[in-house]
């Protein structure tokens, strides 16, 4: 069974909340208020210590549960805590990491990327495990045994040097898009030019979807010598502009004078503009 998504619960249905009623609604015993507390939350950002305790709880909730042994409401509370940007989630997301359902352990592993604190790198690299061979198919899932695009990314995006050796093989993986988070990776833990070049090769790939994925990595890194490739791609221009938005923004932090725009930074911007 697949628990309903929590739009299925969203504003067309569900009265306003306050900070109040989402809390209480986290302990309430109707599932889809629980459910769609924990997305509203995430959803508006809501940053109070008493929110951010109230998710941690649910990340150990029994009660939501489907047919097929998923957690539905651990993964919106994940996913809710990397929206929220406490570091007090960390210890209880690198325990979820350990969970049995696939998607909690995604959700997890996706907030840890953007919370970026390296204390979780050891238990991120033990998904890892097995290497390539052991990234294989679930019987009877649309997935693999563990969320390796997210960890990947999770890696790279906490700096994590010490797992090169270990996702350097992925680049290899049959899945293009895990080939792809490792690529991501590695550009972010060496700054080596040829893992960003590999990206922009793959946005001349026949799958429209898998060269969303590379202009999402290619913004997520900054990889400015993209920019060109990123603005002439075959896909659509909210993708094109969100990627070079990435880019923008990377070459702001690395400049020092930001009453005074390098060259690059305008010609992102000259690009952006071309695309409105």
């Amino acid at each position: 069974m697949i628990e309903p998504s929590a739009e299925a619960y969203s504003a067309e249905n569900a009265p306003p909340l306050t900070k109040e009623q989402a809390i209480a609604n986290l302990q309430s015993p109707d599932l889809s208020l629980r459910y769609y507390a924990a997305w509203w939350l995430g959803k508006n950002r809501v940053r109070d210590q008493a929110v951010v305790d109230a998710l941690i709880v649910a990340l150990e909730d029994e009660a939501d549960r489907t047919e097929m042994g998923g957690y539905p409401l651990r993964r919106n509370a994940a996913r809710a805590l990397g929206k929220l940007g406490d570091m007090r989630a960390v210890p209880s997301l690198i325990k979820s990491l350990e969970c049995s359902d696939f998607y909690v352990r995604e959700a997890a592993a996706q907030s840890l990327a953007t919370l970026k604190d390296i204390v979780a790198a050891p238990a991120l690299m033990q998904l890892l495990n097995g290497g390539v061979a052991a990234a294989v198919p679930v019987p009877g899932r649309p997935h693999l045994t563990q969320p390796y695009e997210a960890v990947l990314e999770a890696l790279g995006a906490i700096g994590a040097t010490e797992a090169i050796s270990l996702i350097e093989p992925f680049l290899d993986h049959p899945v293009p898009r895990v080939q792809c988070a490792a690529a991501r990776a590695m550009y972010q833990l060496t700054q080596d030019a040829k893992y960003g070049q590999r990206l922009v090769q793959v946005l001349d790939s026949n799958d429209l979807k898998l060269r969303r994925v590379a202009l999402g990595d290619l913004g997520a890194i900054g990889y400015l010598p993209a920019a060109d490739a990123i603005a002439n791609a075959k896909v659509e221009n909210s993708f094109k502009l969100i990627a070079l938005k990435g880019l923008l923004e990377h070459q702001l932090q690395q400049e020092l004078d930001v009453s005074s725009l390098s060259e690059d930074a305008i010609r992102v911007m000259n690009l952006m503009d071309s695309l409105l």
